[in-house]
């Protein structure tokens, strides 16, 4: 039989887990941590959608200055160029696609004719027209060149720089004239483009492109010829 003395209480285990003071405080850091990382997952997605539209906004740019570019060189083109060409023996013809316009000062449209291999000869053109470029397909009217859900199209120009050159003659013109003044003057058309636009999802994004076209067709003043 055990004596009461000898009876000794069993010490109570540990206490386990975390008080509530604890546990606030905790879930307080967490919700900091998480709202961080939150803010830079938002950031860099922000950051992505915006090169995103940056990219999207200059390749559109640069694909519609790249068709207006193509088309401008072959303006004047002309199947038998051979015939504009002085010789002693044969007149002087001029190519019937030489006219453009603009051809001094900088105009929001630019129009102009050639002779296609299927036969077409225009007129051919692009303008800006509401927030879309349009380019003159002939008897086909004027159609969109940019998709204007996508993209504002918000200046276009096209600003002509030409440079005036005065062709020889073998002969001097008749008096009382100026010797040369009969002559006729040859003029390398060369026009500068500007184009500007914005998304329109987000109309920070803007960008602007500029390209300078050489013609490959010059034109020469039909109002002068060699005298004869």
């Amino acid at each position: 039989m055990l004596s009461l003395g000898r009876l000794t209480s069993r010490p109570r285990s540990a206490q386990q887990g975390l008080s509530l003071v604890e546990l606030m405080v905790g879930i307080a850091v967490g919700l900091f941590v998480v709202a961080a990382a939150a803010m830079l997952v938002s950031s860099h997605l922000n950051d992505n959608r915006r090169l995103l539209l940056e990219s999207q906004v200059q390749q559109d740019l640069r694909a519609a200055a790249d068709i207006i570019a193509r088309e401008l060189r072959r303006a004047g083109h002309w199947q038998t160029a051979e015939k504009s060409v002085w010789t002693p023996d044969a007149a002087l013809e001029l190519s019937p696609y030489g006219n453009l316009a603009p051809s001094a000062a900088a105009a929001t449209q630019v129009d102009f004719s050639y002779r296609r291999t299927n036969g077409d000869t225009g007129p051919f053109g692009f303008k800006r027209e509401g927030s879309a470029l349009k380019t003159l397909l002939g008897e086909g009217g004027w159609q969109e060149l940019t998709d204007s859900k996508t993209l504002l199209i918000t200046g276009f120009t096209v600003t002509p720089e030409n440079e005036v050159l005065q062709l020889s003659c073998p002969k001097l013109c008749a008096p009382p004239d100026d010797p040369k003044e009969c002559w006729p003057t040859l003029t390398v058309r060369k026009l500068v483009v500007d184009i500007t636009g914005q998304a329109v999802s987000d109309p920070a994004v803007k960008r602007s492109l500029r390209s300078v076209v050489r013609l490959r067709n010059d034109w020469v003043d039909p109002a002068k010829a060699c005298p004869a």
